[in-house]
């Protein structure tokens, strides 16, 4: 298969730096297109697989799946889009295409394992997959996804990871005007959680465990704060929430959360993944109120244009800041820090 050389930033291994290398992208199949790339969000999975913390990277990274640009060639059968066009990929650009999952739209679960943008199976060259930090990016017209013209081009990328994350449970879970939202961490899939669930109607919380981001989560759309660690507060608000969409990326103590669920409410962890090792949750709180714990994982394509279309019609975008490529190692220290609100964008311009 004919070949493309493309600027790229990536990783050569877990401890080292990322910087300029090359890649290699396939040249247009017939149901391709090629994309080039205007902008791409950082997200903390871009990190993890840079430096190797859930096993398994493969090298050299090049991260990056929440891309937003604009379509330079498109294969001979392609249908859905043409040159010029603005498009998105977010985070997955392949799946088997016949499991029950992919049937039903749901390739984010496809049951012989999608192809992740980056880090992935590269069916097509061999080796592994490369991300949106880099010049272009050719994918399959199936999961290019199109992107509303109206909306802010750079604060749409975190649409493709962040949106979808919170997205997907608020629409499996029928969050409406008669809803009752909490939102647990208020961070780049925090932030969206308000804002989506504001969108479709919903009473949205946020739950904080400490006072000082109650004016940033009433900016965003959020209609209460409570303070988590405030037992008075926590008591408040018991039974109240339909649904609770947990964001916090690491392990933590959930049993407080779900003594304020609702009868047949739920508890939707989207942040952490791995073992509750030291923080088991409780199973008396879901038999005596038929609560429950369950988990998410992004969307897939239809959910995905749903979601973005949905964006469109609201004008919702993520809350960014805007950065050069070059800049991408000290993003990575502040990202660690929490010290972004709420999404760092990578301008590609810059490359």
């Amino acid at each position: 298969m004919s070949t493309l050389t493309v600027k790229a930033y990536g990783a050569e291994s877990k401890t080292a730096d990322l910087a300029e290398i090359n890649i290699e992208r396939r040249e247009v199949t017939a149901k391709d297109v090629e994309i080039e790339i205007l902008y791409c969000g950082v997200c903390h999975s871009d990190l993890h697989t840079a430096r190797n913390d859930w096993g398994g990277s493969m090298y050299p990274v090049v991260p990056g799946h929440e891309i937003v640009g604009r379509i330079t060639n498109v294969g001979s059968e392609v249908s859905k889009f043409k040159i010029g066009d603005l498009a998105a990929v977010g985070c997955m650009v392949d799946s088997c295409g016949h499991c029950d999952s992919c049937k039903h739209d749901l390739e984010q679960y496809c049951q012989n394992g999608f192809t992740g943008t980056y880090n992935g199976k590269d069916k097509h060259l061999g080796g592994h997959t490369f991300g949106g930090y880099s010049q272009k990016v050719v994918v399959d017209e199936h999961f290019v996804l199109s992107v509303p013209e109206n909306l802010d081009l750079a604060a749409v990328a975190p649409l493709l990871c962040a949106g979808i994350t919170t997205w997907s449970p608020l629409r499996h879970w029928n969050v409406g005007p008669n809803s009752k939202v909490a939102v647990v961490g208020l961070g780049g899939l925090g932030h969206m959680a308000i804002k989506l669930a504001k969108g479709l109607g919903a009473e949205v919380t946020l739950f904080s465990r400490t006072p000082g981001k109650t004016e940033d989560a009433k900016k965003l759309g959020a209609d209460h704060v409570v303070i988590s660690t405030d037992d008075a507060q926590m008591k408040e608000v018991a039974a109240k929430f339909d649904l609770i969409i947990d964001t916090v990326p690491y392990e933590h103590d959930i049993n407080p959360y779900m003594q304020t669920v609702a009868l047949n409410g739920t508890l939707v962890l989207v942040g952490f993944v791995g073992e509750f090792e030291n923080e088991s949750p409780s199973t008396r709180p879901m038999i005596f109120q038929r609560r429950s714990v369950a988990g998410s994982l992004i969307g897939g394509i239809a959910e995905t244009q749903e979601m973005l279309d949905f964006c469109g019609k609201h004008n919702i975008v993520s809350d960014i800041e805007l950065i050069k490529i070059q800049d991408i190692n000290n993003a990575y220290e502040r990202m660690l820090k929490s010290d972004v609100k709420y999404r760092f964008v990578i301008d590609m311009q810059s490359l």
